[in-house]
């Protein structure tokens, strides 16, 4: 489901992971950093609108202003119902952006004690950038924080065992596409739908608990561990 994730490089290196010109925005090329990144923290996203492309920094988290608290803000949108559900609707027709990432965390429960779960790093096989597809009420000034959510889909059969959903991962060429200013709705689901990057590209492996603790922020989060829990 994807409920913590990396982004550690800097906006220019997912820029030319993207094939992007110059971004417009307030972003520096110093590294990000970010080796935990925990839902409502504010996270550098990629935007297009008919002034270019804006990398931007908005809150893990969405909610639209009519539930009034009546429930917790999203940190992801089930594609299967996220163009057609009232709960995303104003933000899938023009609140597309795009994720950088360098991997995504994601805890394996034990078959049968719940309470022991085993945190693994995912990420693309080649290290490369990844470009999550993920759907936002961008802030209109510097002072508001906006809100976005990941799309995820089900995992595959190879991944499944990990979790049973993941965030759609896009192909850097699919991610331009996503960007888009105008795209239109159904353009978009099918991206998100038939478009995502296979799981064959993924490696996957385990990782310590110190990820759990969102006051945890170093690279040795990363790291591949030689004694998982399961």
């Amino acid at each position: 489901m994807c409920g913590r994730f990396t982004q550690y490089r800097t906006v220019d290196e997912y820029a030319k992971a993207l094939q992007l010109g110059l971004l417009e925005g307030d972003w520096s090329n110093h590294p990000l950093e970010r080796y935990n990144v925990a839902p409502q923290s504010r996270v550098m996203v990629l935007h297009q609108n008919e002034h270019g492309t804006h990398a931007l920094p908005v809150r893990w988290g969405y909610a639209p202003h009519w539930v009034d608290g009546k429930r917790p803000a999203a940190t992801c949108a089930r594609i299967e119902t996220a163009s057609t559900s009232r709960f995303w609707g104003a933000i899938w027709k023009k609140g597309r952006v795009i994720v950088p990432s360098d991997g995504w965390y994601e805890w394996k429960k034990h078959p049968t004690d719940k309470k022991l779960k085993q945190p693994y790093l995912i990420r693309l096989k080649s290290k490369e950038p990844m470009f999550f597809a993920a759907i936002a009420d961008l802030p209109s000034t510097a002072h508001e924080d906006g809100g976005f959510a990941m799309i995820t889909a089900a995992s595959d059969v190879r991944m499944v065992d990990i979790h049973d959903r993941r965030p759609v991962v896009l192909r850097p060429d699919v991610a331009r596409e996503w960007l888009e200013h105008g795209l239109l709705p159904e353009l978009a689901e099918d991206l998100a739908r038939h478009h995502e990057t296979p799981v064959t590209e993924f490696e996957w492996f385990p990782v310590g608990k110190a990820v759990g603790n969102v006051n945890n922020h170093g690279v040795e989060l990363t790291q591949e561990i030689s004694n998982p829990l399961l």
